[in-house]
């Protein structure tokens, strides 16, 4: 029997200690953060930023940053601060995302949400100052990257976040909620713009960073967009099969809103599917970096096993 490329590499893929890798990188983003953010005048707002910044969570953002700098050659010194500017990127979404003029949600990663801590007022203006300095953060911490590089990173991520990425999504979400007449397509757009965006500019973001020629660009941002909408079908199944415990936060709260999700149209075992053939597209984009993709295909699996 004639073995794959393919099938070679995920083979190693799922021999790869992930658990030790992710265990490692989390360690690094989790102390390069909290070094990036000292408490000074006013202290109010940089404890309500550093509350929810070192939150915890995954740090998937940051860390496929770190992984894809390193797959086209690059260090993980050169991407720690646009890791760092990611998660403070999905932060402030997550602060704004839990307000009662949006989601409306009490807890977050196993915490009470920020306008919970602090109050409503004090948790935008929170997620405002996380954004503004992540851009800063970026240019004034990155070392011996060239500068047109990083001015291509800093473009991406204002993409991702604005109205043609994650702003654009979240007010279509905002505009479905409650409608009984979504369409597929419909439900794409939204995530493909608020969660998946945001993803495949951390991924592409650490391949420009190191480098990356277009055609490895192109290649890096088919396997973000594939993961990401994979990553938000497993959310939608896990708020209506975890706890909240498992998952840090409130759950069955789509249902309560009545939004549009992937198991309203097609169930709960063929979202699953739906999501596992979009990390096999994932991972096929990659196999042809050789062994350096490993990571990358391990985290793709990860997406769809894990449980919060």
């Amino acid at each position: 029997m004639v073995v794959t490329d393919e099938t070679q590499f995920s083979r190693r893929a799922s021999q790869f200690d992930l658990r030790a890798y992710l265990s490692t990188r989390q360690e690094q983003v989790e102390a390069a953060l909290d070094r990036s953010l000292p408490v000074i005048y006013p202290e109010q707002i940089y404890e309500a930023m550093r509350y929810s910044l070192l939150a915890g969570g995954k740090r998937l953002r940051p860390i496929l940053c770190l992984a894809t700098c390193e797959l086209m050659g690059g260090t993980i010194e050169m991407a720690m601060p646009t890791a760092c500017a990611l998660e403070m990127i999905h932060t402030m979404s997550l602060i704004h995302d839990d307000l009662p003029a949006m989601d409306n949600d009490d807890y977050r990663r196993g915490k009470l949400t920020n306008h919970k801590v602090f109050n409503e007022a004090v948790a935008i203006l929170a997620g405002d100052g996380l954004l503004a300095y992540a851009f800063e953060h970026i240019v004034e911490e990155t070392k011996d990257v060239p500068a047109d590089r990083l001015m291509k990173v800093i473009a991406r991520l204002g993409r991702a976040v604005g109205a043609a990425g994650l702003v654009g999504g979240q007010v279509v979400d905002l505009h479905c909620e409650g409608a009984c007449d979504v369409k597929i397509e419909t439900l794409n757009f939204i995530h493909a713009h608020k969660t998946a965006a945001l993803l495949e500019a951390s991924v592409v973001s650490g391949g420009i960073i190191a480098g990356a020629s277009q055609t490895d660009v192109q290649r890096l941002s088919r396997y973000s967009q594939a993961i990401g909408l994979a990553f938000q079908i497993v959310d939608d199944v896990l708020d209506i099969t975890s706890t909240q415990e498992e998952l840090g936060k409130s759950v069955g709260k789509d249902l309560r809103a009545q939004k549009a999700t992937y198991p309203s149209f097609w169930g709960i075992e063929e979202s699953k599917r739906q999501a596992q053939q979009l990390i096999e597209q994932a991972k096929s984009e990659v196999t042809g970096f050789g062994d350096r993709a490993v990571p990358l295909m391990a985290i793709a699996d990860f997406i769809t096993a894990r449980t919060h």
